[in-house]
């Protein structure tokens, strides 16, 4: 499991008093509300910041960042990533994982047969995809619902599917 979770990238300054315009890369943006701090992962430094305060913009969050008061202090930031601690995530449900928990699994089909490793998970909005690359080069794509997916044990790293009718006819 990894220590830290993206939830943003800087796309650009926004204003003169040091606000950045952030694209969220989390599902859920309106979760920059409760966040109190952030790592800034630029290209030569890495800096851990306290969210001052948050406004939204169309698809954008605005933040102002504690102690960075001019457009000059943040405009080297562009493109930096921010990060928030495990302990900082938002706690998540029964049955939610995080995304970058599951890249790398191990996909086990119904049948005992190894599928693949789970390469991505595709983001669609009815539900999501387990892009899963397979030995040889292919790709399948695994619809996450309850009768593909059966059971996810992150411990052992594994991904147990079922594989339906006729998702790997290529």
């Amino acid at each position: 499991m990894v220590d830290k979770l993206r939830v943003g990238v800087i796309s650009s300054t926004h204003g003169i008093r040091g606000e950045v315009k952030v694209f969220p890369t989390t599902d859920d943006p309106a979760r920059f509300k409760s966040l109190k701090k952030v790592i800034l992962e630029a290209k030569r430094e890495t800096l851990e910041l306290t969210v001052e305060r948050v406004k939204f913009f169309k698809q954008f969050v605005i933040v102002k960042f504690k102690g960075i008061d001019d457009i000059n202090d943040v405009e080297k930031y562009k493109g930096a990533e921010l990060w928030v601690t495990r302990e900082d995530a938002v706690p998540l449900e029964e049955g939610e994982y995080f995304i970058a928990d599951l890249i790398g699994l191990t996909v086990m089909t119904d049948e005992g047969e190894k599928l693949g490793t789970l390469k991505d998970v595709l983001q669609t909005g009815a539900n999501d995809v387990y892009e899963v690359a397979m030995s040889g080069g292919k790709t399948v794509l695994l619809p996450v619902i309850d009768e593909c997916v059966l059971d996810v044990d992150l411990e052992k790293g594994e991904v147990l599917v079922h594989v339906m009718d006729g998702l790997l006819d290529l």
